[in-house]
């Protein structure tokens, strides 16, 4: 499409393109409870089985596996189910709405501790069902809630910039959250310093309210708007009912800009996830400092990444996603290219390094969700379809996916390079040269591999503005002239 076209069609949409600022406060409060829910049970959960509920360590792990399959596994299938759903609030609010406070019960009851019996064997097995069942009834309830949550994005808005900015308002209370949720077990452990299941008592039920309270503003926040947008184009959403599941995966599959899409994010979420695992072995063993450090450092970055968002989205808007993505990826292999070269005492560089790669994070966290919904647009160009629900949960798939594989290399390379373990009350033992060399390449030159990986990929990315706009239009031309088959753009598919 010409640039003259796409002006055209620029100055035509619909006012309804542009999002208030409430709106976009209203969605991006929609991502606050799954942040703080899911890095209080990241952080705290493993912990609270083997010291509170007196579960073994290796059956504690196969609980938490258990909980990991069942999530990935409900992705798909809430997915496309929330794209058949039909009714008067449309097809995501009905799932949000049902789900939110199931949501939040069942994170507080993993946080209890019930005695089934006084026999020690058959309480143990007791809690061990007691804590699978809880985590798949959560597990499917965080899902219920988050997936259609994330396919709200090209439902408030077909523009290009506004998705991005959407995004940005999204990441800033999902960073604010997980941040949050730190301050709030800390301030709980301070208030309640003797009674350790008290404490996460504590923590569950808290959490719990805090999290699900945002859902509804999100709903009451955003319906109206997107009601607005549906009458005021006559839109009717349309549905996947005529095409089968295992074919709606192959069409999926089938759009080249998705599978750009997946290779983004998929290298983006394995650098960040192997990062975050290996900095407190990075910062114990190699750099000689304390946990509590590792927690500054942690923070510091998603600080930094927090503050970066709505300067990235501005960036956007003037040199578009792909740019804003390559440009924060290499500020993050600088970083991590830094943290390789680092030697004992250098804690000022540290800090700085992590700053720098907080800057990387945030385009990470923002720019490849901005995609999805273009992405979405092309393939209802090709297939006459919305599936919305599809494409972001295979985007939530691999998120989870990434963190599994990621913990299982981190620990399977320390292990091969002789990493010695050590128990609570022990002291800090010396590590080998093999395992600090170990620790050194998975902070820096591993990710540093797997990001240059995504600049690639990003590089290659189809979909710009120009191109985006004319999806649009062509969109919008099928709608008034139903008959005509879209002239697609060539080496799309």
């Amino acid at each position: 499409m010409s640039e003259s076209a796409s002006k055209l069609f620029k100055s035509s949409k619909s006012p309804e393109d542009t999002l208030s600022f409430g709106t976009k406060l209203a969605y991006g409060a929609g991502d606050l409870g799954t942040a703080i829910t899911a890095n209080i049970l990241a952080v705290f959960l493993l912990v609270f089985f083997t010291s509170v509920a007196g579960i073994p360590a290796g059956i504690a792990g196969s609980i938490l596996m258990v909980g990991k399959i069942w999530d990935a596994v409900n992705d798909p299938i809430v997915g496309i189910l929330s794209d058949r759903t039909q009714s008067r609030w449309g097809r995501r609010y009905p799932w949000i709405v049902a789900g939110a406070i199931p949501f939040g019960i069942f994170f507080f009851l993993q946080w209890i501790v019930p005695r089934f019996s006084d026999n020690p064997t058959t309480n143990l097995w007791a809690l061990v069902a007691y804590y699978i069942a809880v985590s798949v009834l959560f597990n499917a309830f965080y899902t219920v809630v988050n997936l259609p949550y994330t396919a709200l994005t090209p439902e408030l808005t077909d523009d290009y910039d506004e998705r991005t900015s959407l995004n940005s308002f999204r990441f800033i209370f999902s960073i604010g959250g997980s941040i949050l949720s730190l301050v709030i077990v800390l301030a709980i452990f301070n208030a309640i310093p003797d009674d350790v299941a008290q404490q996460y008592r504590a923590i569950g039920a808290i959490c719990a309210v805090i999290s699900v309270l945002p859902f509804f503003w999100c709903v009451f926040g955003t319906y109206g708007h997107v009601t607005r947008r549906q009458q005021l184009r006559g839109a009717v959403e349309t549905s996947t009912q005529e095409m089968p599941i295992l074919q709606q995966l192959k069409v999926a599959f089938a759009n080249r800009p998705f599978l750009f899409v997946i290779g983004i994010y998929l290298c983006s979420w394995l650098a960040m996830q192997n990062t975050v695992t290996i900095i407190p072995y990075f910062v114990r063993d190699w750099m000689g400092l304390s946990n509590a450090v590792y927690t500054q450092v942690v923070m510091a970055v998603q600080v930094t990444a927090l503050a970066m968002l709505l300067v990235w989205e501005r960036i956007s808007r003037r040199v578009g996603k792909k740019a804003v993505y390559i440009l924060g990826m290499v500020l993050w292999v600088m970083a991590e290219i830094g943290l390789f070269f680092l030697q004992p005492g250098q804690v000022g560089w540290m800090y700085f390094l992590g700053i720098l790669a907080g800057m990387g994070v945030s385009t990470a966290y923002l720019i490849p969700w901005s995609m999805v919904p273009d992405v979405i647009d092309l393939d209802e160009l090709h297939t006459g379809q919305r599936r919305e629900g599809v494409f972001y949960s295979f985007m939530v798939f691999l998120q989870k996916m990434g963190l599994a594989i990621a913990l299982f290399l981190v620990g399977l390379a320390l292990d091969t390079a002789g990493f010695i373990e050590s128990t609570a009350g022990e002291a800090t033992p010396i590590q080998p040269d093999s395992a600090l060399t170990a620790i050194r390449v998975m902070i820096g030159p591993l990710p540093a591999i797997v990001l240059l990986l995504g600049i690639g990929l990003a590089y290659f990315y189809p979909i710009s503005r120009e191109v985006h706009a004319n999806i649009l239009l062509q969109l919008h031309e099928r709608k008034h002239a139903s008959g005509n088959p879209p002239d697609t753009e060539p080496g799309l598919r």
